[in-house]
């Protein structure tokens, strides 16, 4: 049985709209109540950022801090492998810095991998029916908690596409740097493999046990598939070669992993043009769950969860099997309306309002 990491204590001051705070999460179950735009979001994207991920809302850094404020500070103490740690992070001018038990850390890499979570909110509904790059974000996030060395190896692959993007605008004005395209195609196909393989390793782990929730969720009556899909067939190098023209009359690279997509299908039925809302959802369901297990088996610790006002987006039957699954971690859950039964267990009862925390620790059996 895994350990379970868990947030001991958060201290936040000029973060978004929170009001100075020290919150003392309880160890299970912490539900946090609140009227929409009174911070509850905040506070998990507060915990979030301590993945060393960007903001799960996809803000800019410079977004994370009050209004009037020049910085935003944050502290998280955390238990992980039994051990109590602690980080620290100062965003000022658009730049996070973090220290690490105490020591100063030259970038967010290198604390990747040491508070690992996973976040459940109603924008994941859309995975199944919105585009390509929610998919492609969803793995990225996922794989850069489960092998730190995968943060690395992206910056690397989006530079270099950056970099061939703006010689294929130039090329139109200066026709001699043509000859100098070969050199950011070999630097892309390179990077693009390794980002490809990493992938599709991360997608074989987190297939099965995606298999598995889905036919608890839908009592087998459906099957799940979900494969990599490429944007290119065969070798990238040649991909590239035979897509040259197109990407230099456009001025932007059109093959490689950038593009590339999840296939996702219900009993060999593509699930974006067939699947209901309910099977969508229990699809998105059995995904996130699958990367909660995946990343508890590769770092050895329950990751913690939050669950970002989600439940009133699903139906009891499926709000039931989500608890019972997350049932012995840490969870933190944010909602307008608390819900009426929660999972036997003590657990914590909080209330946000005009960005300051309230409340006290409860029996939830």
């Amino acid at each position: 049985m895994p350990f379970c990491m868990r947030v001991l204590e958060l201290r936040a001051s000029g973060f978004r709209n929170l009001e100075p705070l020290c919150f003392a999460p309880h160890e299970g179950l912490n539900v946090i109540g609140g009227e929409n735009a009174q911070g509850k979001t905040n506070l998990l994207e507060a915990m979030w950022l301590f993945t060393g991920g960007r903001s799960f809302r996809g803000a800019k850094d410079a977004e994370l801090v009050a209004v009037g404020q020049e910085q935003a500070e944050l502290f998280l103490s955390f238990e992980s492998q039994e051990r109590r740690q602690t980080a620290e992070l100062t965003i000022r001018g658009g730049v996070r810095r973090a220290v690490l038990n105490g020591v100063p850390k030259r970038g967010m890499a290198e604390i990747v991998g040491r508070f690992c979570a996973v976040i459940f909110s109603p924008e994941h509904l859309s995975l199944v029916k919105g585009g390509p790059a929610e998919r492609r974000a969803f793995l990225d996030t996922a794989l850069c908690q489960v092998k730190p060395s995968y943060a690395p190896l992206y910056a690397r692959y989006r530079h270099t596409l950056n970099q061939r993007n703006a010689l294929l605008k130039d090329i139109s004005r200066h026709p001699e740097l043509l000859d100098t395209l070969s050199i950011w195609d070999e630097r892309l196909c390179r990077y693009g493999a390794a980002l490809a393989k990493e992938r599709e390793w991360y997608l074989s782990r987190l297939s099965p046990l995606a298999q598995e929730h889905y036919a608890g969720i839908s009592s087998g009556r459906e099957t799940l598939e979900l494969r990599y899909e490429p944007s290119f067939t065969g070798d990238m190098a040649h991909a590239l070669y035979a897509a040259r023209r197109e990407d230099l009359r456009s001025g932007h690279t059109s093959v490689g992993p950038h593009r590339d997509d999840i296939a996702i299908a219900l009993s060999g039925m593509t699930a974006r043009s067939f699947a209901s809302q309910g099977q969508q959802r229990s699809i998105v369901l059995a995904m996130k769950l699958a990367e909660a297990g995946v990343l508890a088996l590769s770092c050895g610790e329950e990751p913690v969860v939050f669950l970002d006002d989600v439940l009133s987006e699903l139906d009891a039957s499926r709000q039931s099997y989500l608890l019972q699954r997350l049932s012995g971690r840490q969870i933190f859950l944010t909602g307008c309306d608390l819900p009426d039964a929660v999972p036997c267990g003590e657990g914590g009862v909080f209330v946000m309002q005009s960005g300051r925390l309230g409340g006290e620790e409860i029996s939830a059996g």
